[in-house]
């Protein structure tokens, strides 16, 4: 029409394929995405990449929130497989995030543990066993070599040992036990009396924890003192029996 100015775009060239995938994906096709892309990742849940496993990395990715580099067990290997599905250009390694190195897997040195359950805790794959105060044990074939359960240990005896590849059917199973711990946790504590869950849920520690964790409004207890105190003797009579172990 006379007298009206052509929109700035009139006779632009635009790249209409690149601008289409740059718009974010519905929900349901990012959900999709990640399924698939969760799928070629290895389930460690070792949380080398940044997130808080596997499935939340996979997440970022569909998103396009992170690169393809960043999982250190799954290597090149995992890097041109995602590659290959995302049809992108295969990279390296992002060894800020750790090197890529052969499976090993949990070990517990039996004559130090404590029975803390801290370990327990810490592992996102259900792999140790035990209970508060017994010594606890790692199922070899489940340790995904996370690493996780280092940390915690108050007495310094969990070490990592070399141990068989990480098979397909390994990710499967690791992303069943995962899910199934996270739900696990996602629940209220329990009355011991009624099961009903408990009306202190919300002042109280994760289901896995072995105590109670204590807030501003919530005092302690007559004898969390002297559990403490139990707690520390055997903390260092077990590092007193690696301190004679070792000058041994």
């Amino acid at each position: 029409m006379a007298g009206q100015t052509a929109p700035a775009f009139a006779g632009a060239v635009f790249n209409w394929p690149a601008m289409i995938d740059a718009l974010p994906l519905p929900h349901d096709r990012t959900t999709a995405l990640s399924d698939r892309i969760d799928a070629l990742l290895p389930q460690t849940q070792c949380t080398q990449c940044g997130f808080d496993g596997c499935r939340p990395y996979a997440d970022a990715i569909a998103r396009g929130e992170a690169g393809i580099d960043r999982c250190p067990p799954g290597g090149d290997a995992g890097i041109a497989r995602l590659a290959i599905l995302l049809q992108r250009p295969a990279v390296p390694l992002d060894t800020h995030y750790g090197q890529h190195k052969a499976r090993h897997v949990a070990v517990i040195d039996e004559r130090h543990c404590i029975g803390c359950t801290l370990c327990i805790q810490a592992c996102p794959v259900d792999a140790i066993v035990g209970a508060n105060k017994f010594m606890h044990t790692v199922l070899n074939d489940l340790c995904s070599g996370c690493e996780l359960c280092i940390a915690p240990c108050p007495v310094d005896c969990i070490s990592m040992a070399p141990a068989r590849a990480w098979e397909p059917r390994d990710a499967d199973q690791a992303r069943a036990r995962h899910q199934h711990r996270n739900a696990r946790l996602a629940r209220p504590p329990r009355s011991v009396n009624t099961g009903a869950p408990s009306a202190t849920a919300s002042a109280l520690a994760p289901a896995d924890s072995c105590t109670p964790a204590l807030t501003a409004a919530q005092p302690p207890a007559p004898g969390d003192a002297a559990k403490h105190d139990v707690i520390a003797a055997a903390l260092a009579r077990a590092r007193a029996r690696r301190a004679g172990a070792a000058s041994s």
